[in-house]
């Protein structure tokens, strides 16, 4: 029972806003009214450069890895981890501290694939890094990974929870990045 606490933590590291916390200590514009108004690295980079964005990208994947990496260490059940990775990734997109107006969620996904296991979240950036090499569009790396995710999930862990966590990530994903897919089926994604 007591594993379960895990959850509603994983879910309050997952609230905390690298976006906004960074733009604030760097004394930028704040991410959710500039921009494309999102808090998340992409944004950060149009409003602050290369520097911030990356803070903000380490610090979005770092909420996701390590309530992974905390409820692995306390070798919680496979349910239960699907429910911490969940979270994490779920605060991220409806943080508690910030009127559950947060981000699209992808660093924060990347985070939780390098908790369950490094090869998962090689195998996922890898995917992105590789989409971007060939089309230079974020949006579309991003989509392109999570939607692979859970099937990387199912041949690198082989974890029927966690392959179903992931492919409810992946279309959550989707789903939030719904403007970013008619702007690529237009022509018109940067």
């Amino acid at each position: 029972m007591m594993d379960w606490l895990l959850v509603p933590v994983a879910y309050l590291a997952g609230s905390v806003s690298s976006a906004i916390i960074v733009c604030k200590m760097m004394g930028l514009v704040d991410p959710r009214e500039n921009g494309s108004g999102n808090p998340g690295a992409t944004n950060v980079m149009r409003i602050g450069g290369k520097k911030a964005a990356a803070i903000t990208l380490v610090g979005d994947a770092l909420k996701g890895l390590l309530p992974v990496l905390v409820a692995k260490a306390l070798a919680v059940d496979s349910l239960v981890l699907s429910a911490v990775v969940f979270a994490a990734f779920i605060g991220h997109l409806y943080p508690v501290f910030f009127q559950f107006k947060g981000g699209k969620g992808v660093a924060t996904s990347l985070g939780v694939t390098l908790g369950v296991t490094w090869l998962l979240g090689v195998a996922v950036a890898g995917t992105w890094f590789i989409v971007y090499k060939l089309g230079r569009i974020s949006s579309l790396s991003a989509l392109v990974a999570a939607t692979l995710a859970p099937i990387y999930t199912w041949l690198i862990v082989g974890d029927a929870y966690l392959t179903a966590t992931f492919t409810l990530i992946a279309l959550i994903l989707l789903w939030r990045h719904k403007s970013n897919i008619q702007r690529l089926l237009a022509g018109q994604e940067s």
